[in-house]
C-alpha cells in the first residue's frame, strides 16, 4: 500500500478529512464520516488507513506528511509554530458558529452554556450543549481557545479574533 492506486476514492476522501481535522479525534470523524460509533473510526483507521495516520502524544488523530502529500489537502492548521496560535484552521460549521461568538481574548471567559445562548441568539441553530462543548474542547485543541478555570471550566479565544481566519470544512 505505497502508491496512491492501492486506496480507493472513499479512502482518499476519508484521508483528505484526517489531514483537514487534525489534531482531532474518533467523535469528529465519526461525525464527519457518519459511523455510529468511535470503534467504527479505529476499525476504518487502521484497516485502511493505517500508515497513513499516526495519535500524538494526547492520542489526537494526526496525518501523516505523506498522507498530506498524497490528498493534496491542506491540515486543518497554519500558521502558529506549534507554541504560537494558528493563524488560519479548517473546522466543521458548529465550530466556526462558537469560534465567532465566544469571548475574545481580552474578555472575561465564558461557560459552556453561555456559549451555547450565544450561538442560539446569532445563528439559526439550536445545538445541543453537548456539541458546544465539543466544539469548545476541539477548539482548544486547535490552540485557538484557550481555558480558563473556576467554578467551571470556561473559555475564551486565545489570540484576538482578527488574527485567526476561519474556514468552514467542507464548505
Amino acid at each position: 500500500m505505497t502508491d496512491d492506486s492501492a486506496l480507493s476514492e472513499a479512502a482518499l476522501d476519508r484521508l483528505a478529512d484526517v489531514v483537514r481535522l487534525q489534531p482531532t479525534k474518533n467523535k469528529e470523524l465519526q461525525d464527519a464520516w457518519g459511523l455510529e460509533s468511535g470503534s467504527e473510526v479505529h476499525q476504518y483507521l487502521e484497516s485502511e488507513l493505517g500508515e497513513y495516520y499516526y495519535r500524538d502524544d494526547d492520542s489526537l488523530i494526526r496525518a501523516t506528511p505523506e498522507a498530506a502529500e498524497l490528498v493534496d489537502v491542506a491540515p486543518g492548521i497554519e500558521g502558529g509554530d506549534g507554541d504560537g496560535v494558528p493563524t488560519v484552521i479548517r473546522v466543521p460549521e458548529l465550530e466556526a458558529q462558537v469560534f465567532r461568538v465566544v469571548a475574545d481574548h481580552d474578555e472575561r471567559s465564558e461557560s459552556v452554556v453561555s456559549v451555547l445562548h450565544k450561538v442560539r441568539d446569532a445563528f439559526d441553530a439550536d445545538p445541543p450543549v453537548d456539541d458546544v462543548r465539543e466544539a469548545l474542547q476541539a477548539l482548544k485543541r486547535k490552540g485557538v481557545v484557550e481555558v480558563i478555570y473556576r467554578t467551571v471550566p470556561t473559555f475564551r479565544l486565545a489570540a484576538a479574533r482578527e488574527e485567526i481566519d476561519v474556514e468552514v470544512a467542507g464548505a
